[in-house]
């Protein structure tokens, strides 16, 4: 799980935030799990399945420079 989080603000059409949220009541789920892990997916789609240790490692400050 992600040590940090930043705020994203949607604006949807009403009906299908609807929608959105009865599918993912019956999935057991909540909107924000669903989008967090449709954000994974189409991270992972551009960048390769092991995006997560590319990013790590760029995250990571140089040293020496």
């Amino acid at each position: 799980m992600e040590k940090r989080t930043t705020r994203l603000t949607l604006l949807v059409d009403p009906r299908k935030k609807r929608i959105f949220e009865k599918i993912c009541e019956l999935e057991d789920t909540t909107p924000s799990q669903k989008i967090r892990q449709f954000m994974r997916d189409c991270i992972a789609q551009h960048m390769g399945p092991d995006w997560a240790e590319k990013v790590l490692l760029d995250d990571e400050p140089s040293s020496g420079g």
